[in-house]
């Protein structure tokens, strides 16, 4: 799925710069707020939601090498963590869906998790 795919299926508002990074494919999703679940859990995904709004999440996420951040229930992120994401190439979106939600609509069109991809 690319990322312009996830942006409108979550009716998301783009928080980062480059939009030529909304042509990524997304493979994979994770959904937490719990930043050590996702380093102990989740290997190579394409997609992080939360609702938790830190930069911790954007260093999360880079270490991962995902590629977008979608901030759940409407939470802005600061300009801060946005500049931190564009540093790592992140695409960065807010939704106001619940995160329950925004996985239940990547789910349902078709991003579901793999072990691996091509």
């Amino acid at each position: 799925m690319k990322i312009r795919e996830l942006k409108e299926l979550l009716s998301a508002e783009l928080m980062t710069d480059d939009t030529t990074l909304l042509d990524g494919e997304v493979f994979n999703a994770c959904c937490s707020d719990m930043m050590s679940d996702v380093l102990a859990f989740v290997k190579d995904q394409g997609v992080l939601l939360t609702g938790l709004v830190n930069e911790q999440v954007v260093r999360t996420a880079s270490m991962m090498d995902m590629v977008c951040i979608v901030f759940v229930r409407d939470k802005t992120p600061t300009p801060d963590m946005i500049r931190l994401a564009e540093d790592c190439d992140i695409v960065v979106m807010k939704s106001a869906y619940r995160a329950y939600e925004a996985c239940g609509k990547l789910y349902t069109s078709g991003l579901v998790a793999r072990e691996h991809h091509n």
